[in-house]
């Protein structure tokens, strides 16, 4: 049994969980904060429970893309570490890699509102405070759809940072 990758995988087990209910509550808490301060919506409705939870799942989606870079960064890793520095170095890494697909989706979700809200004739939060569950969904559907188009990018991104050893020249 490679007792690194069992402990690699316990640490990765234990952290998505921690970190995804911290990121989760985290983005709960500030699309409640700006409703309320910047949309004045105070009760919260079903449509702005449907555009809540479009944005809860769109940076789950997002987030949920670093597992590969990660697991690429750790296998190299695992060849190169002790177990306690590999879980350290684990930890850092990985909180980097979760911060910027972190900040990626709130960027994407924000950019996209603000450009379809700018699109159209209507004022969609107004529209979401009155209940219009029409207007929600479709934002919220527009806000998943650019998290997927944008998702292999902000990861292609993230497996650019991978510490990938460096090979030795070819020669012919």
């Amino acid at each position: 049994m490679n007792y690194n990758i069992a402990i690699l995988g316990l640490i990765e087990i234990f952290s998505a969980i921690t970190i995804g209910v911290f990121i989760l509550v985290l983005t709960y808490k500030i699309v409640q904060w700006v409703g309320r301060r910047y949309y004045g919506i105070e009760s919260f409705n079903v449509a702005y429970s449907i555009f809540m939870a479009s944005i809860i799942l769109s940076v789950g989606i997002m987030v949920s893309g670093i597992i590969q870079p990660l697991m690429s960064s750790f296998r190299l890793l695992d060849k190169q570490s002790e177990s306690f520095i590999l879980a350290l170095k684990y930890i850092g890494i990985g909180g980097v890699y979760i911060a910027i697909a972190y900040a990626a989706a709130i960027s994407i979700g924000l950019i996209s509102t603000f450009l379809y809200s700018k699109l159209t004739p209507i004022d969609e939060f107004k529209e979401i405070r009155e209940n219009n569950i029409g207007v929600a969904l479709v934002i919220g559907s527009i806000l998943i759809t650019l998290t997927l188009f944008t998702r292999d990018g902000v990861m292609l991104l993230i497996e650019a940072i991978v510490p990938y050893p460096e090979l030795p020249p070819m020669t012919l």
